[in-house]
């Protein structure tokens, strides 16, 4: 038996009913990622989202105006980003009439108001950037170009703009605005996370893979959670005090060791041997019965409850922690 095969947690039916359990966005992706059911019964389990749990209180919370929480985004993660950001992880069919409905309502009507495209400060009452053409911070048009991708809409703009910022180690920064050179992992990841969600749903985009590929570098030179210059891991963030080693979820702007691994499982291709500390690090956090505890939460308004609390068991960062081991294992084997 090899090293990657002893990562991978013995089949456990009890582990898989307990996941099972749950609301229709995780019984989904368990049903694809971590047993052999059939194509039409993920489908069938994926389309109750829109329908039934936590995706339907989401779609029925939108306003009016196709806003949640009042606005394009705000500080206490309720915004019509943030839900976006959730029903995207969710798995909600972009093709499906109600995010269709939904995703319109926010094309149409929802604005970044105050910052034109030029990053000037306009008034607040200034309604002139579109949702899907962003705004002025590589991490929030990270987020923004993610879910506009996602959902199959025209983010352009946000992408012109990022691929021009691209920093020379590879990664991004929201502080270059203000003379930063070094890249920051929490705008990287988010970046990334755009690029690549951007190439999954238009097919071959040569130039935004070389961004991307170059911000995996940065992630991987640095094994993913430590620093270039020294070797140093950082467990603690300078900017936010977060611990890359515990895990939330959501976890917003915010990186962590489990996101970076799980950004490279999305992007496919064979493990590379400079993540095999972080697996080793994912592995370690695995408790006795073989699930992954919610490490850490972040400040701000939850619009639903979708996970246990601080400590306790997590479902969703088991799924996302089993299926990164059972595509590293898979792959690197």
């Amino acid at each position: 038996m090899n090293t990657s095969q002893r990562l991978i947690p013995a089949p456990d039916p009890a582990l898989i009913a307990w996941l099972l359990d749950s609301d229709p966005a995780i019984r989904w992706q368990v049903l694809r990622d971590l047993t052999d059911a059939s194509a039409a019964e993920v489908a069938a389990e994926r389309a109750k989202i829109a329908t039934e749990g936590w995706g339907a209180q989401l779609l029925a919370q939108q306003a009016a105006d196709g806003s949640w929480g009042g606005g394009a985004w705000n500080r206490g993660w309720d915004s019509t980003m943030h839900v976006l950001w959730l029903l995207r992880d969710f798995g909600l069919d972009p093709a499906s009439a109600a995010a269709q409905r939904a995703v319109g309502r926010v094309r149409d009507n929802v604005a970044w108001q105050g910052w034109d495209w030029d990053g000037n400060w306009r008034g607040a009452d200034w309604r002139g950037n579109p949702f899907f053409a962003g705004e002025v911070e590589p991490c929030i048009n990270g987020q923004v170009g993610t879910v506009g991708a996602y959902f199959g809409q025209n983010i352009q703009r946000i992408l012109d703009r990022l691929l021009a910022e691209q920093l020379p180690d590879g990664g991004w920064n929201c502080e270059a605005e203000n003379g930063s050179t070094r890249s920051s992992f929490n705008t990287t990841i988010c970046v990334l996370e755009a690029l690549l969600q951007y190439e999954q749903h238009t097919g071959d985009q040569p130039a935004v893979a070389a961004a991307r590929l170059r911000g995996q570098e940065y992630l991987l030179e640095r094994h993913l959670f430590r620093r270039r210059s020294t070797g140093e891991a950082i467990t603690h963030d300078r900017k936010g005090d977060a611990n890359w080693t515990e895990f939330a979820f959501p976890t917003w702007w915010h990186y962590d060791v489990l996101r970076g691994l799980e950004f490279l499982r999305s992007a496919g291709g064979p493990p590379d041997p400079r993540m095999a500390e972080a697996i080793e690090l994912l592995v370690s956090k695995r408790d006795s019965s073989g699930r992954w505890a919610v490490g850490t939460r972040y400040p701000g308004t939850m619009p639903i409850k979708i996970d246990a609390g601080v400590g306790e068991p997590s479902r969703w960062n088991s799924l996302r922690a089993l299926r990164v081991l059972r595509w590293y294992a898979e792959r690197e084997g």
